[in-house]
């Protein structure tokens, strides 16, 4: 057996283990990020950054780990499958003629470094019922963080990261421009980023 075989925060992800999974992204993130910049293809480069499809692939895969059978997989393989899931449904909007407004980041609001890890580690507190789970650090922290927040700004966080729902529908829910929602996330995300730091190696 390989040694990654036997590695305790792979075993946590095979176990379902959200946050774990959050670290192991951040882990893999160099060779997912190489992954999804040869897969975008020149249709999508140059439209689509590939941090934006590797925050969307953490929200897809905290979604999917409950339900998803990584017994004898690598989980790897599957975040790369679940990455090509992504482009494809890219290419369809792009091919429709729609920009994903969800997807755009406002170029004088640059995603930060790290917020891949970031958004995974959020979308697993938000679901996780806080007396069901003991939780490590780094997430005790982000829910200290985020208790913080005004009401309003963790409702953003919920229904975009949690909910999944396109930042035009949040806006809606929030009564405020969709240009305005996808800034508001954005810096709430690198405030949150900001504050926590950089996330677990093992």
């Amino acid at each position: 057996m390989t040694d990654e075989e036997h590695d305790p925060l792979i075993d946590r992800v095979r176990r379902h283990d959200a946050v774990a999974l959050a670290s192991f992204l951040e882990r893999r993130k160099p060779a997912l990020f190489a992954f999804v910049t040869n897969r975008l293809g020149s249709t999508l480069r140059g439209k689509l950054e590939p941090a934006d499809v590797l925050q969307e692939l953490a929200v897809k895969a905290i979604r999917e780990l409950p339900q998803t059978d990584l017994t004898g997989r690598d989980p790897f393989g599957w975040l790369c499958h679940l990455a090509e899931q992504c482009i494809v449904d890219d290419h369809r909007h792009f091919a429709a003629g729609k920009r994903a407004a969800e997807r755009e980041v406002p170029g004088n609001v640059p995603v930060g470094e790290g917020s891949q890890d970031l958004v995974a580690l959020l979308a697993a507190s938000m679901t996780t019922p806080t007396q069901a789970v003991v939780r490590n650090e780094r997430q005790q922290r982000l829910l200290d963080v985020l208790a913080t927040f005004p009401a309003e700004h963790r409702e953003a966080l919920r229904l975009r990261y949690v909910d999944g729902l396109p930042t035009k529908d949040v806006a809606a829910r929030l009564k405020k421009s969709d240009v305005a929602t996808r800034v508001l996330l954005t810096r709430l995300v690198q405030k949150l980023q900001e504050l926590l730091g950089p996330g677990e190696e093992s």
